[in-house]
């Protein structure tokens, strides 16, 4: 993605410059936005990757996951928001242990995923949001959360029909630890059931 981006900022820097298009040094600056945005996300991400491996608090996680988010609602990118909205909420929630400071990120994160389709996101945003609802007690709130989050099972199944075996057993890893946090034992036995049959 991001070298489709810096190639289209290429092609407008040819056109503003060779072809007198005004309006294509906007667009071109647009494209590196979403350069700095995708890196921004990629950067925070590996951070939040050493902090689950050290324990140690890095600011500048925050600070990458905020700018990216910030950087992706300004392009009206609303899938790249919700991804990155996402990951400040487990900021607050995970490394800060604060799980009120992340409530609005992660109720941000799920709007925006329901509006741009993506579902993965959303299921990320559920289950989060349900361990927020499991600590304060709420746990009708926590059990609908995640039931939705464990939908990321049936996504798994289409995955495999349409011949995406490596996203299938990435949903199938996700759902897998969603059910374990949440002891579906029923699904758990649902998903080796599909792992059984992808392998055979």
């Amino acid at each position: 993605m991001i070298d489709d981006r810096l190639a289209r900022a290429g092609e407008r820097y040819e056109r503003a410059v060779f072809g007198g298009d005004a309006d294509a040094v906007t667009e071109a600056w647009d494209e590196l936005d979403g350069v700095e945005a995708d890196l921004a996300l990629a950067r925070g991400r590996l951070l939040h990757a050493r902090f689950l491996a050290d324990r140690q608090q890095d600011p500048q996680e925050l600070e990458l996951f905020t700018r990216a988010a910030d950087l992706y609602e300004r392009l009206g990118d609303v899938r790249g928001e919700a991804q990155a909205r996402f990951w400040v909420g487990v900021f607050h929630q995970v490394v800060r242990d604060d799980g009120d400071a992340a409530l609005p990120a992660l109720r941000r994160s799920h709007e925006l995923a329901v509006r741009a389709g993506d579902g993965l996101t959303r299921s990320y945003a559920a289950r989060h949001l349900g361990f927020h609802a499991m600590a304060a007690g709420d746990l009708d709130r926590a059990a609908t959360m995640l039931e939705e989050s464990l939908r990321l099972l049936a996504l798994a199944e289409l995955a495999a029909r349409r011949g995406e075996p490596g996203q299938a057993e990435e949903l199938l890893t996700e759902a897998a630890t969603e059910a374990e946090d949440s002891g579906a034992a029923g699904t758990m036995r649902w998903i080796e059931a599909v792992r059984a049959e992808l392998s055979s």
